[in-house]
């Protein structure tokens, strides 16, 4: 996707609206500005919460668990591995 911004005073470039919905960009949100081979790449800061990680780590392991304890042959015949991780999206 190329938009075209143009630079504001002080240096100002406005994010569109689109672009900041799409990323899940609000005000106050910390962007990090990259200079790479003659071009500028912003990306949003993202907070890794390890409690949350940790969280859904042992959330996964409980449920992996269950099916290894009590699964029988065929039991898994119509899971697919998207849906062990359709939490994480």
């Amino acid at each position: 996707m190329t938009i075209k911004v143009e630079v504001g005073k002080k240096g100002y470039v406005i994010i569109p609206k689109g672009i900041r919905d799409l990323l899940g960009i609000k005000e106050g949100d910390k962007l990090i500005l990259n200079v790479y081979d003659g071009k500028i790449i912003l990306e949003p800061e993202r907070k890794v919460d390890i409690h949350e990680i940790l969280k859904r780590l042992e959330e996964h392991h409980a449920k992996i668990s269950s099916y290894a304890k009590s699964a029988k042959l065929g039991d898994l015949l119509y899971s697919s591995l998207e849906e062990e991780f359709d939490d994480f999206s």
